[in-house]
């Protein structure tokens, strides 16, 4: 008869009190930013302006060596360039051809990237990026700056891709 033993040492730190640390408590004004939703409809877009041109010099600095140049690919995976149809075995997501809301983009963009560092971006700064990838996938002039107003009125190529879910969003 034959065993095969496994065995898991987890340690974890505690305090005087013998308590667990497991990271740090969240201080109310990350809680109060993080709790804050944009939703399809711009309801939580921030105030804030960014261009094109500030955007690709962010991406530059904090995307670039996740997404690859001009957002063509790399271990976080492709931005734009992508083909239209998704209906190939493994269809291209990229921005311009998979992202139903330009609102959806800016959200995700906010709370999420860059991977090392969520939430590090000013909301300009996150106008600028959004801006910057928007032109990348041809649905933003090179010259453009991005605002909400703006931001509300990009038509996204595959809008009509997705069923809407109803929902009660605070």
């Amino acid at each position: 008869m034959r065993f095969n033993l496994l065995i898991f040492i987890v340690i974890i730190s505690t305090d005087s009190h013998g308590q667990p640390q497991f990271g740090r408590p969240m201080p109310v004004h990350e809680f109060d930013a993080a709790a804050t939703l944009v939703l399809p409809d711009g309801r939580g877009l921030p105030n804030g302006r960014g261009s094109v041109e500030a955007g690709e010099a962010i991406y530059a600095a904090r995307c670039l060596s996740c997404h690859g140049r001009d957002g063509r690919g790399g271990p976080g995976g492709e931005l734009a360039g992508g083909r239209a149809d998704l209906t190939t075995e493994q269809p291209d997501q990229t921005i311009g051809t998979y992202w139903p809301f330009a609102t959806t983009l800016f959200d995700f963009v906010r709370r999420a990237m860059p991977y090392d560092a969520p939430w590090s971006l000013s909301d300009d700064e996150v106008y600028a990026v959004v801006a910057y990838l928007l032109s990348l996938n041809g649905l933003l002039d090179a010259d453009a700056h991005l605002d909400a107003s703006a931001l509300m009125k990009i038509e996204m190529p595959n809008m009509a891709g997705f069923d809407g879910v109803e929902a009660d969003y605070p």
